[in-house]
């Protein structure tokens, strides 16, 4: 009933784009600070970027800072990330995920999480 699903990911070169898309159904994001994420093999996830509920301030990690953009679309309930001069080390899994006090906070909670869309940056 309940669900946070991600997509567009896929198999992209080096210097590539991507849209990752976020869509929630049986509840709304608007509400929530949205937390992308990343996971490699072998590698501990990692914090990609966050969007708070309001104001539209967001904030990234400085391995992504100028080639990545979070935003809202609040008429389809979705957030996205505009991946752009796509890098080997990008290569993760990425999942969305929400925090219910609406910050993008040192040490806040997810407790929503997508099923995660995979990213492969390679020649």
């Amino acid at each position: 009933q309940l669900q946070l699903v991600e997509s567009g990911g896929g198999l992209v070169q080096p210097g590539g784009s991507l849209r990752l898309s976020c869509v929630a159904s049986g509840f709304t994001l608007d509400h929530y600070a949205i937390g992308w994420f990343r996971q490699a093999p072998g590698k501990e996830r990692e914090g990609v970027s966050c969007i708070i509920s309001s104001g539209g301030s967001a904030v990234y990690a400085d391995s992504v800072k100028g080639r990545f953009t979070i935003f809202r679309d609040t008429e389809k309930n979705a957030v996205y990330l505009q991946m752009n001069n796509l890098k080997p080390e990008d290569t993760a899994v990425y999942h969305c995920a929400t925090e219910a006090w609406g910050l993008c906070h040192i040490g806040a909670v997810y407790d929503k999480w997508g099923q995660g869309t995979q990213v492969t940056v390679s020649s």
